[in-house]
């Protein structure tokens, strides 16, 4: 019977071989249903291919910049044997206590399993101790994370609603960009001084203001991606009040906390802790985990932790439980050996920032306090940026990324941590062989 009523539902065999625009499941559960009654062919064939075009993507995905690190990765594959100066990475691998807890997990049951949506308990303890003892906060909760990129994600998704205000200061981050505009927010761009430090005066106007979207988060890296450079206690203090006046967030990015450069005369990282203020961590760069994607929201006591739970159980459930255990490894080498691998990149940061202060002139090149990065200017004959990339990766064989994925025409970002020194060594050569001959760009 219920083969007898799909049929007088559908149209005849006849008009299916004359209407090849007939939707596809109608097609589907015809041909399921003549090859269920007997003296019917098994098979519905009609005239030509249906033809259909794809639904398109969101209208907030298209409006999304496309990843400028993708782009690069997809210019190296093109050209054999270059170099690159582009992504922020380490050339190190993770310490031995960090691989060692690695290869006991494996022998573990529970690292095949699901834990806590926050973390390892054992991992969240001891990062709530090294938040204690290094950074100086003993009022903030502990959420892990696939890397800090989801931790911004999640923040950005908790905090804000279509509309709201988010400041990010140019040079800023490309994925912070990216996330705030996949969620709606109205991404504010604010001013930086020639040091390229945040512009407070700037921002206390900006959010007295009463036109515009009004604003619901800042955010800071500390130190700098892409700028290099590390900000002052004074200036986190300062803007940690102005936001709070406001009713404001302020969100602090410290992916790069162990990449400071006290023996050169720069600034020591320092964090803060207050009821309208997030850090974020990262185990990427300091331990060389990049791959293991883990991460961590140092947040405020109180109703935040249970909106961030939503996001976080949505998108990865609980962190990679193998990846927890081994940077609880890393945890057992710590800050000193980070410290060591850090101070290891003298000579290569040395030897970049001589081949852009002599091919592009002293005065142009900024940052190097603290992370891994120089943002250097090029010159007005040479002012595209993304051509000048292009160049560069074509032409002499090593990559850099182009100020406008930052917010910054006319510069480009230069990495100094991704290449063993002697590999670097070759990497600076070309640099500077393909900044002397620049050509003419729009």
């Amino acid at each position: 019977f219920a083969t007898h009523s799909l049929l007088r539902a559908l149209p005849p065999v006849n008009t299916i071989l004359l209407q090849p625009r007939i939707r596809p499941l109608s097609l589907a559960l015809r041909a399921i249903a003549v090859s269920a009654v007997a003296g019917f062919p098994s098979t519905v064939r009609w005239s030509r291919p249906l033809t259909m075009a794809a639904p398109s993507p969101s209208r907030r995905i298209i409006r999304t910049d496309d990843p400028c690190i993708v782009t690069m990765q997809k210019m190296m594959r093109g050209t054999d044997g270059i170099l690159s100066l582009a992504q922020g990475i380490v050339h190190w691998k993770p310490p031995a206590t960090a691989t060692n807890a690695a290869a006991q997990a494996l022998q573990e049951g529970d690292t095949n399993s699901y834990c806590a949506d926050d973390g390892l308990v054992a991992f969240r303890d001891a990062l709530k101790q090294k938040l204690r003892e290094e950074n100086g906060m003993t009022k903030s909760d502990v959420m892990v994370t696939s890397g800090s990129n989801q931790a911004y994600m999640n923040l950005a998704i908790s905090l804000l609603d279509e509309g709201d205000g988010a400041v990010l200061f140019a040079p800023y981050y490309f994925n912070h960009a990216m996330a705030l505009q996949m969620t709606s927010a109205e991404i504010v761009i604010g001013k930086v001084d020639q040091a390229l430090l945040p512009d407070l005066e700037w921002l206390e106007q900006r959010l007295k203001a009463t036109s515009g979207p009004k604003i619901k988060m800042v955010t800071l890296v500390n130190p700098g991606n892409p700028s290099g450079v590390m900000l002052p206690p004074a200036l986190l203090a300062k803007a940690q009040q102005l936001c709070d006046q406001a009713g404001a967030w302020l969100v602090c990015d410290n992916a790069y906390e162990y990449f400071s450069y006290e023996p050169d005369g720069a600034p020591p990282h320092t964090c803060l802790e207050a009821p309208n203020v997030v850090n974020l961590f990262s185990f990427s760069k300091s331990f060389g985990m990049m791959g293991w994607r883990i991460g961590y929201i140092a947040y405020p006591e109180g109703p935040l932790g249970g909106e961030l739970f939503k996001v976080q159980d949505t998108v990865p459930i609980c962190p990679p439980v193998i990846s927890q255990k081994a940077a609880l490894g890393a945890m057992e080498s710590g800050r000193a050996w980070v410290k060591e691998q850090v101070a290891g990149l003298s000579e290569s940061k040395k030897l970049i920032r001589g081949v852009l202060e002599e091919t592009l002139g002293k005065e142009n090149i900024l940052g190097g306090s603290g992370a891994i990065y120089l943002m250097a200017k090029l010159p007005a004959t040479s002012h595209d940026d993304v051509a000048v990339v292009e160049y560069l990766a074509k032409q002499h064989k090593v990559c850099v990324i182009p100020g406008a994925a930052c917010g910054f025409p006319g510069y480009i970002r230069v990495c100094y941590s991704n290449l063993k020194p002697d590999v670097c060594e070759e990497a600076a050569r070309r640099l500077r062989q393909g900044l002397t001959s620049l050509p003419a760009t729009a």
